[in-house]
């Protein structure tokens, strides 16, 4: 079938616009607009199609989500975290042995080695109730894994950053999470 450059709101063989409920990606675009109304999310759309998407976390702060309307598919994409600093293996293998339970999406990681996650929805398939499960899964997946890859990836960042600000006699309550890890430390020289 071959592709024209005719958009997607455009009826070729009429010469005026196709009726817009029967478009694909305005259907798309009204079922995304509609799921982030419902949620009550903050959002930006800085061009037609394209929408910035904030999730709050509870263990990240909170979640960039991007979507893109394309002509024949919904695109995800949203950054979890930077570059492990250590144990990539692990990390990769984590990531790889959890991509087969996620819906819709699946960790990746780029040209620099950040992690994302990543999907592609046939348009057809974008409803309010798809979209905001693929939010569910997006946040499931970077909020609720975060400690995890930290832990995995930045152990010893997080140990030099506990030393640094107990030093200064700095808070450490967000650390907390990470206590035991400290603990091992002190366990293995015997303290």
């Amino acid at each position: 079938m071959p592709m024209d450059d005719t958009p997607p709101s455009a009826d070729p063989s009429a010469g005026r616009p196709a009726d817009p409920s029967a478009d694909p990606s305005s259907k798309a675009r009204a079922a995304i607009e509609q799921a982030l109304k419902d949620a009550e999310l903050t959002w930006e759309n800085p061009s037609e199609g394209n929408y910035v998407v904030t999730l709050p976390g509870t263990r990240k702060l909170s979640t960039t989500c991007s979507l893109i309307v394309g002509r024949h598919s919904l695109s995800v994409n949203a950054f979890v975290v930077r570059r492990p600093d250590e144990n990539h293996a692990e990390v990769h293998r984590w990531l790889l042995e959890r991509n087969t339970r996620l819906y819709g999406v699946a960790y990746a990681v780029d040209r620099l080695g950040d992690v994302y996650l990543v999907g592609r929805l046939p348009l057809a398939a974008v409803t309010p109730e798809e979209v905001d499960r693929l939010l569910g899964v997006v946040l499931e997946n970077a909020d609720g894994a975060f400690n995890t890859l930290l832990e995995k990836g930045f152990a010893s960042s997080i140990r030099k950053e506990y030393a640094w600000r107990t030093s200064r006699g700095e808070s450490t309550r967000n650390l907390d999470a990470f206590a035991h890890l400290l603990r091992d430390e002190r366990d293995e020289r015997g303290e």
